[in-house]
């Protein structure tokens, strides 16, 4: 019988679900995971994407984790100075064997400490930011820096999961998870990255994204004058 690894990915009010479940429907069918989704409390949370997703436990009740994973999204920028859910991190990082994000989660990571002189990802629209926090960025869709590993933006979950499968598990286990999951992306557009876009649509993106922009820089100078 497989030992039994806790693998916890953090959820927040406004998360972007993909972030959080891509990486959980990979890493559910490594041989002994227990799942927990992870917030304050076990009502429903809202995610971005207009349904909510229900925790399995709370922070005061959450074992200790031998995976702890930071998703993304909106809700991100209020986590940057909510020390209750940094302090958190911070616990459990303190004996994970792997400490991990996805997409903007790196920016919470790092808001709590725990990517100073580390490697990360992030997505590609907000990467620019985590050297706030000590942290060296890398245009890569999976970043692994000794136990740190990090995803791109949103879909890059799934190349992340994997990654975290085969540290877990072995490659063959990972590459059969991938198989089962018929993950062999044959997209209808090749506009997925800044570079394959585009300098036009990238302009646009990002002007569509000023606002977030404001915001994200606001929350993430205020926690890393914190941090400092």
């Amino acid at each position: 019988m497989a030992e039994t690894i806790h693998i916890g990915i953090l959820l927040y009010p406004n998360v972007t679900q993909l972030d959080a479940t891509g990486p959980a429907q990979v890493l559910s069918r490594v041989p002994g995971a227990k799942m927990h989704m992870i917030w304050k409390t076990l009502a429903p949370v809202p995610t971005d994407a207009g349904f909510s997703i229900v925790p399995t436990t709370t922070f005061a009740d959450c074992p200790k984790l031998d995976v702890i994973c930071v998703p993304g999204g909106g809700g991100q920028v209020a986590l940057m100075t909510d020390q209750e859910t940094l302090d958190f991190l911070r616990k459990q990082a303190a004996t994970a064997r792997y400490v991990t994000s996805v997409c903007t989660g790196s920016l919470v990571l790092g808001a709590a400490g725990l990517l100073k002189g580390y490697k990360s990802a992030c997505h590609w629209a907000w990467r620019d930011m985590l050297p706030a926090f000590g942290a060296i960025a890398v245009a890569e869709r999976v970043v692994r820096d000794r136990n740190r590993i990090s995803g791109g933006g949103v879909t890059a979950g799934i190349d992340f999961g994997l990654t975290v499968a085969a540290e877990l598990a072995g490659d063959e286990v990972a590459k059969s998870i991938q198989l089962v999951l018929e993950y062999d992306p044959q997209p209808p557009f090749d506009s997925g990255s800044p570079e394959k876009a585009g300098v036009e649509r990238v302009k646009r993106i990002r002007e569509r994204l000023s606002g977030m922009l404001q915001t994200r820089q606001k929350a993430n100078d205020e926690a890393a004058a914190k941090l400092a």
